[in-house]
């Protein structure tokens, strides 16, 4: 094996959207893979060894529809054909897989791979579908017009899987095709002028650099003024680029004729009659609600008990640790106990969610409804600046914004897929529900409103959509500022449907969660770590209080250590910050103590007002918010909080990114930490001007 982490022979495997790649690479290497990221980008590199030949690997790139790239990650696979991507040397050939039933516009991408230099094999896939549709393909014809090896198959069946791999083995160390078209002069001339300024470029990259203007090729290209007079001289950008068009298509229509046969009347698909309803605006809009209503409940129903099997397992756990006896009570047990057990468990706790998730999302990808459901969301994100494809990531992170963040990957668009990923934590999360639940059950009356509506249910549902609001406003305010630009065009084919493949579901359920595990998990053990360090020192002596002493007015050990830790300190260090939400050092203690996961607010106010562990459900919780007041100050013996400063606290928490995974995930998906600190800073002072503004109005109106 070579020093990049690549076998000495590598073949790559390329292909547009729904072509079948991803299930040809798993029959191709068993599905024994390795994963990673490339160096500098979001893009996941996909290796594995070809099935009988222990020396060759193959590398899956990124689904494409031209090698015209756009953003760094689209320049990923550009990178690797030229040799030039770190860990990925130059490729010994090239297998394109095209769609049978769709070959006109898969063939744009096999002629542009065709002018690599490489060797290429043509793995022509869905065979069986084009049978149905009644289309006859001729690849024994395709592969004397294209001159490279041309392989039918059925990949999902098996079906000329080992015929393909005896074809790649045997286009290791061919000679690259000849393509069967020819440029004009002018360009030809063109492409000589700048190879002559940069003569260690890659011709066919030059040759990108000249056609695609505010492309990554022609960022590249160290000479603007050489490049801009070749264009000029080959008839300028615009004719260089519908001259590209009429040359491929002119060309690929040729064989198309050629190899081709269609049924004299076209048949009506099943495809088709179940589009008409899945994607009419009414019907397919109401199906889709009802589909996310599924997906959104199944996330919260199917994986709680799981949840709570898990935060069972690990306070049972805890209390074992804890009892042993050789620890003793100092800081080793603490550290083991709350530190590390509760810390892992906190990380743990959010792997059923993340599996149903993807879970869900690999079938409804893989049968081929997402793309129906990116295209009917689309015309309501569009106004704010984004697209169809934000919308699953979006609906992701109403259960854990982490698995909505990682399933921000299926963006093309890098522009959309920052704003995106800057917006999703303001969705609620399932962490925010039980500090919405124990203050809404304390503080709001469980009256009616216009006689049917719950004023309970109400201000929960209100924090719902002001999280939706304020993302929405968000996407629009950054798609203006930071990420301005002509709308991304929403270019997406609508696959045909199928029965979604087992083995995929698994691979990629599994794969999520490895990496939100090694990612997140890592990282906010860590977080847990430091909160429970700043909780635990320094010691605080606790003198037994005299007994028939009332408990309500003396302190328990607990609440003693805490107020004398330096997370105690915090809390008064920053309670004139929180005095116009009327919190005091205690409230805001649980804001600090929250930063690793929202939902330690309730168990961290159980330890501030002595109560031990609680849970959102604790009655004694809801009784001691409501009566505990000000220990200290002008408003000392009244109630620190009352209605006005509980709806305050829940719009902070809405708005607040206070959640040490997500802003993890983030420098992790976007590959800066610039990031996670902007998504920060701007989600903490909405919180913090949205509290001000939420207690300022309730108190005027209960005035």
């Amino acid at each position: 094996m070579s020093a990049t982490g690549l076998k000495s022979r590598t073949i790559v495997l390329l292909g547009n959207p729904n072509t079948g790649k991803t299930t040809l690479f798993n029959a191709l290497t068993g599905m024994r893979l390795r994963t990673g990221n490339y160096p500098g980008v979001t893009v996941e590199k996909k290796v594995g060894a070809l099935l009988g030949e222990a020396d060759v690997d193959v590398l899956d790139l990124p689904g494409t529809y031209s090698l015209a790239a756009r953003s760094p990650d689209e320049m990923v696979a550009v990178d690797v054909l030229v040799g030039r991507q770190e860990g990925a040397p130059v490729p010994d050939a090239a297998v394109v897989v095209v769609d049978a039933s769709n070959l006109e516009r898969n063939l744009y991408l096999v002629t542009q791979i065709m002018e690599t230099g490489l060797p290429v094999v043509l793995a022509l896939n869905m065979s069986d579908l084009a049978d149905r549709r009644g289309l006859g393909v001729d690849h024994a014809a395709l592969q004397q017009r294209l001159g490279i090896p041309v392989v039918p198959l059925v990949a999902r069946a098996g079906t000329g899987v080992d015929e393909l791999r005896a074809a790649m083995v045997a286009a290791i160390g061919a000679p690259p095709p000849k393509p069967g078209w020819s440029w004009p002069s002018e360009i030809q001339a063109a492409e000589a002028s700048l190879a002559a300024v940069e003569p260690d470029h890659p011709k066919f990259e030059l040759r990108r650099a000249l056609f695609d203007q505010a492309g990554e090729a022609e960022h590249r290209f160290g000479n603007p003024e050489a490049l801009a007079a070749a264009r000029e001289q080959a008839g300028g950008t615009i004719a260089l680029q519908v001259k590209e068009s009429e040359i491929r298509y002119g060309f690929i229509g040729e064989v198309i004729a050629a190899v081709v046969t269609r049924p004299e009347a076209p048949r009506v698909t099943r495809t088709e009659r179940i589009d008409a309803i899945l994607t009419h605006k009414v019907w397919g809009t109401g199906l889709l609600v009802l589909v996310g209503y599924f997906v959104f409940m199944s996330i919260f129903e199917w994986a709680t008990p799981v949840m709570d099997f898990v935060e069972a397992t690990f306070a049972m756990l805890g209390d074992q640790v804890a009892a042993v006896s050789f620890l003793g009570d100092g800081a080793l047990k603490s550290l083991l106990v709350d530190g590390v057990i509760t810390g892992v468990g906190g990380v743990v706790v959010f792997l059923p969610q993340i599996l149903v998730l993807f879970a869900f999302i690999a079938i409804l990808e893989d049968c081929g409804y997402m793309a129906r459901a990116a295209f009917l969301m689309d015309r309501l994100l569009r106004w704010c600046g984004l697209s169809g494809r934000s919308f699953i990531p979006l609906l992701s992170s109403f259960a854990c914004a982490v698995p909505g963040i990682m399933a921000t990957r299926t963006i093309e668009s890098r522009r959309d897929r920052l704003v995106t990923i800057l917006v999703a934590p303001l969705m609620t999360c399932s962490a925010r529900i039980p500090i919405y639940v124990i203050l809404t059950a304390a503080f709001v009356p469980a009256t009616m409103v216009l006689g049917f509506v719950n004023l309970q249910a109400l201000v929960f549902a209100s924090l719902y959509f002001l999280g939706i609001a304020v993302a929405v406003l968000v996407a629009w305010a950054l798609r203006r500022t930071k990420f301005r630009g002509a709308p991304t065009p929403f270019l997406m084919e609508l696959p045909p449907y199928k029965m979604p493949s087992p083995n995929i579901v698994v691979q990629r359920m599994l794969r999520q969660a490895t990496h939100f595990l090694s990612r997140a998990g890592t990282l906010i053990l860590a977080s847990s770590l430091v909160i429970w360090a700043l909780a635990y020192w320094p010691r605080a002596e606790f003198v037994q209080p005299a007994t028939g002493t009332s408990a309500a007015s003396e302190m328990t050990a607990d609440q003693l250590q805490l107020q004398q830790s330096f997370l105690g300190r915090m809390g008064r260090a920053v309670e004139p910050a929180f005095a116009p939400m009327g919190w005091d050092w205690k409230v805001s203690i649980a804001v600090i103590a929250s930063f690793p996961a929202r939902e330690v607010v309730v168990s961290t106010l159980g330890v501030i007002y002595g109560l031990g562990e609680v849970d959102e459900e604790s009655t004694a919780l809801r009784e001691r918010i409501r009566d505990v007041t000000w220990d200290h100050g002008p408003k000392q013996g009244e109630p620190v909080l009352d209605l006005a400063g509980a709806l305050a606290l829940m719009v902070f928490f809405a708005l607040c990114a206070q959640c040490a995974a997500t802003l993890m995930t983030i420098g992790k998906e976007t590959g800066s930490w610039g990031w996670p600190v902007f998504t920060f800073v701007y989600m903490t002072t909405l919180a913090y001007v949205g509290a001000i503004v939420t207690a300022v109005l309730a108190r005027a109106m209960l005035a």
